[in-house]
């Protein structure tokens, strides 16, 4: 079994998060440019057995698409054509950067950590990668 890896998709940058083999637990992983970010993942799916790419997709309260979704989508469709081997999903990302925001606020309390919105990019990743794995484990149960 490999790895699945999350993408917490931004027009600037993108939080990753990535699964141990097991595909059990979630953990922060880096930070990249969204120009970067295809680059990136040819180089880390290269070096680890990676299984799926989880890219988050956000959606307003009504679950209507947010303005970003089109942009996602083509960068979805780009992947598919570079890593033909590589499972895609989208899985609902509401609310994890609030989410992220509000627990690095509580663990810390140096203002400049709670502004590193490279951490908050990467722990919205993590959450959202967790959620996709719970929701994967409840489904099989």
């Amino acid at each position: 079994m490999g790895r699945l890896l999350a993408i917490d998709y931004g027009g600037k940058r993108c939080g990753i998060a990535v699964t141990d083999l097991d595909q059990v637990f979630a953990f922060g992983h880096d930070t990249v440019s969204t120009c970067d970010l295809l680059d990136y993942l040819k180089d880390y799916t290269q070096k680890e057995n990676v299984e799926g790419i989880v890219v988050g997709m956000p959606k307003r309260l009504h679950n209507e698409l947010s303005s970003i979704a089109d942009e996602i989508h083509q960068f979805i469709a780009a992947c598919k054509s570079q890593f033909p081997t590589l499972q895609f999903h989208t899985y609902d990302e509401r609310f994890t950067s609030k989410i992220a925001s509000h627990e690095i606020a509580r663990a810390s309390s140096k203002k400049q950590i709670r502004q590193d919105k490279k951490l908050i990019d990467q722990i919205s990743a993590t959450l959202l990668l967790q959620s996709f794995l719970s929701h994967q484990q409840t489904k099989t149960s």
